[in-house]
């Protein structure tokens, strides 16, 4: 779908028994600020007690994709002006957004077509019918800005097969159609030269009569056939022991994950895999997102945040310098602070 500038970030309309949102910021790959977050929810809400509307369509304007994720310069800018608030605020609403997105009593069709990251995820991988077709990239890449996994993604990553979520969550390597069907994170592929008709249909048929209608076979995914060294290599107690077993194994993909883990922020590979650890253990959506909630909240007085905005968005030279720099200076005190209750009346 084509946008134009001046028009709202999130569109909504009326297609016969379909209500569709668009996420309209195509310049940005449709990156969500806090203003997004509460027009999506409006319509939701709208919908919800409209007995015409029977399905809901999440897609994204432009080319690009759905959603690049959060709009992280603007967290970058409300760390560096010392406030923070905005972004616990922004933080707050999303991940009520994403339980109730969960939760939503009619279909909820989320098109992951092209990039799909980070908030992206949120929006739409906690819907009942994901569509994924060949363009899909998805990807939880947090541990690359000096973050930790959010918008319920340590929920969707510590329920995939085996040791995959782990391998996703601290690499932040993005995934095709096929391995985001084995992982748990779409339902149906459809290709995307027929996209078109098939939200279209929706107007008429019902999400389960059109994704049989529309729904092919998927390409071939890359995980399944290494699920040997994954499983193996990521069962281990610490991040150290993972790089460890990875460097290791005698695989080249597992030297490869091994390298780009150690690229990522020390602070925020140790924090997501206790995350995820502890989110295995965690009995709901909703308690998983107030952890996260915690987690994202401490980020903010990381020095490893701002730092990695900075190296990947704001300034692009690549090269964040983190602080601390290695992974046996993160000591497990630095860890437990991202897990400590928030201040009465901030919880999400």
């Amino acid at each position: 779908m084509n946008a134009t500038s001046g028009e709202a970030p999130v569109l909504s309309r009326r297609e016969g028994r379909a209500g569709h949102i668009v996420l309209n910021r195509p310049r940005a790959i449709n990156a969500l600020n806090h203003a997004m977050v509460g027009l999506v929810d409006e319509a939701l809400t709208a919908w919800e007690r409209a007995d015409s509307v029977t399905t809901v369509v999440l897609t994204g304007a432009g080319e690009r994709g759905l959603c690049a994720g959060g709009d992280i310069r603007s967290i970058h800018d409300d760390v560096r002006a010392g406030g923070r608030a905005a972004s616990a605020a922004f933080w707050h609403d999303e991940y009520r957004l994403n339980a109730r997105i969960a939760r939503y009593p009619k279909p909820y069709v989320a098109v992951m077509d092209g990039i799909v990251m980070g908030g992206g995820v949120g929006v739409s991988a906690h819907g009942d019918v994901r569509v994924v077709t060949e363009r899909s990239r998805i990807a939880m890449p947090e541990t690359g800005i000096g973050f930790v996994p959010d918008v319920g993604g340590t929920y969707l990553l510590t329920r995939t097969p085996g040791e995959l979520g782990t391998h996703l969550a601290l690499t932040g390597s993005a995934v095709g159609a096929g391995d985001a069907l084995l992982c748990g994170l779409a339902d149906h592929y459809v290709p995307s030269e027929r996209l078109a008709e098939f939200t279209a249909a929706l107007a008429d048929l019902t999400a389960a009569d059109a994704v049989r209608q529309y729904a092919t076979e998927p390409p071939a995914g890359e995980l399944a056939g290494h699920r040997e060294w994954i499983d193996h290599c990521y069962a281990a107690d610490s991040v150290e022991e993972i790089v460890e077993r990875l460097h290791a194994y005698g695989d080249r993909h597992a030297k490869e994950a091994a390298e780009t883990i150690l690229a990522k922020s020390p602070t925020s590979l140790k924090v997501t895999l206790a995350a995820l650890r502890r989110a295995r253990e965690l009995p709901s959506l909703d308690a998983v997102l107030a952890q996260e909630y915690r987690v994202s909240c401490a980020a903010l007085s990381s020095p490893d945040l701002p730092e990695g905005i900075r190296a990947q968005v704001v300034d692009k030279d690549r090269t964040p310098r983190w602080s601390p720099a290695e992974l046996s200076q993160v000591t497990d005190a630095d860890v437990a602070r991202y897990f400590e209750e928030p201040a009465a009346g901030t919880d999400a």
